[in-house]
């Protein structure tokens, strides 16, 4: 008997991670292990988009080595976008849109791979197909780098920006020390984190010890009191002579708004944030006279797959996986989860969330991991951290630098006739 086999569609949502193609690895790689089961993998072009428009990339036309390569190459390899489905009586026309090009090119599969928003849009996906009678089986592949997804212990992305940020607050910590007897002595770092914590409290893994850099973290759930912070940098500097900070994007002041908004949104509704690193930095420098240097990431910690956890890697590449071996044992309508089972040793499994359960919820920073005084993590803090940095998984070398892969992205042939205006 001749089992009729379906596509599957896989888009990449949000901003982009260093592991986020590990996971469509494990998607691909997993697909092309069962193509008894499960016919082509076609990939949207810059996410949802790709679908709304029929601009689909087979991924069938790429080499086994190409594939392979993505585990170990940074951003998303077929694009992504920011770029929010609302509710359907508001953009009816463009859930319509998606089940017409799903059946024009026979798509029984729906795996996105994002963050919250991307969760909620898989949901409403997920809805509206049932309801029309279109048979799609739909899986949410969590990412974000934030890792503020409900239902979930942590996110792929996440494991690998805390580990730059730890090492990279870790190597600034020894360079101010050795210049500010006669030079700077306050350094500033502004990390991800636009309401959650998560990559602020990482840094505080750079600490072994009293003293350690770094000594303050402000985090987007602790709002800003500069009186009080200033008297920490100066009582720090006075007790070693430097003082290196780690804040959070997200930082909030006293009335709850943004300590430095752009005064802009994006696509998703969120605030562009405008820099708060040199807004502390001269705050110091004003109040304060210290000379002050700062930096800001920004997508370099989310780009540096070169000092990537091997403990994120492998989670991103096992829930592609699962996702895929998910939806053919005939779920649908859930997100791929991690479930740690241990602290140390650590130790973890794949499970399952309803997407209803996980679609715009925002998992903050709990209180008891920051430190009574607001500026530190606590031990069970580091507890639930220290495990996702663990381990290195450099990617190849030539001449210097990493080697890695950029697809062919070769395009499926359109099957309709009518184009589609997508709206920002």
């Amino acid at each position: 008997m001749t089992v009729e086999k379906k596509n599957a569609f896989y888009a990449q949502s949000g901003g982009v991670t260093a592991v986020i193609n590990a996971t469509a690895c494990g998607l691909i790689e997993t697909a092309r292990r069962h193509g008894d089961r499960l016919g082509k993998v076609f990939a949207g072009r810059n996410g949802i988009i790709g679908a709304l428009t029929e601009d689909l990339i087979d991924t069938s036309l790429e080499s086994d080595a190409a594939i392979a390569a993505l585990r170990h190459t940074p951003a998303g390899a077929f694009g992504s976008c920011r770029y929010k489905l609302k509710d359907v009586a508001r953009q009816h026309a463009e859930y319509e849109r998606l089940l017409e090009v799903f059946r024009a090119h026979d798509i029984g599969y729906f795996f996105y791979n994002g963050g919250g928003d991307s969760q909620d849009t898989t949901h409403k996906v997920a809805e509206f197909a049932q309801a029309a009678g279109y048979p799609l089986t739909c899986i949410g592949i969590p990412k974000t780098v934030d890792n503020d997804l409900a239902m979930t212990d942590s996110c792929p992305g996440f494991g690998s920006v805390a580990k730059y940020v730890a090492v990279s607050i870790r190597e600034a910590g020894y360079d101010v020390a050795s210049m500010a007897k006669t030079s700077t002595k306050v350094f500033v770092l502004e990390v991800m984190g636009r309401h959650a914590g998560w990559i602020a409290a990482a840094g505080g893994l750079a600490a072994r010890g009293p003293g350690d850099a770094p000594q303050l973290i402000l985090f987007p759930e602790i709002p800003l009191d500069e009186a009080a912070f200033l008297d920490r940098v100066r009582a720090t500097v006075d007790a070693q002579g430097w003082c290196a900070v780690v804040v959070s994007e997200g930082l909030h002041n006293a009335a709850g708004g943004f300590v430095a908004e752009a005064g802009t949104r994006d696509a998703f509704g969120h605030a562009q944030l405008g820099g708060v690193a040199p807004v502390i930095a001269g705050l110091v420098k004003d109040k304060l006279g210290y000379k002050v240097h700062w930096a800001v990431a920004d997508y370099l910690q989310r780009a540096a797959r070169h000092i990537a956890s091997r403990t994120d890697v492998e989670q991103a590449y096992a829930l592609g996986r699962a996702a895929v071996e998910m939806a053919l044992a005939g779920e649908s309508g859930v997100m791929v989860t991690i479930v740690r089972l241990a602290d140390a040793p650590y130790r973890w499994e794949i499970g399952r969330a309803p997407l209803a359960a996980v679609a715009n919820l925002e998992r903050k920073l709990p209180r008891d991991f920051i430190t009574p005084d607001g500026y530190g993590i606590t031990e069970s803090c580091r507890r639930y951290l220290a495990p996702l940095i663990v381990g290195e998984d450099p990617p190849p070398y030539v001449d210097g630098l990493p080697d890695y892969v950029r697809l062919r992205n070769v395009g499926v042939p359109r099957r309709l006739a009518a184009s589609f205006a997508v709206k920002g």
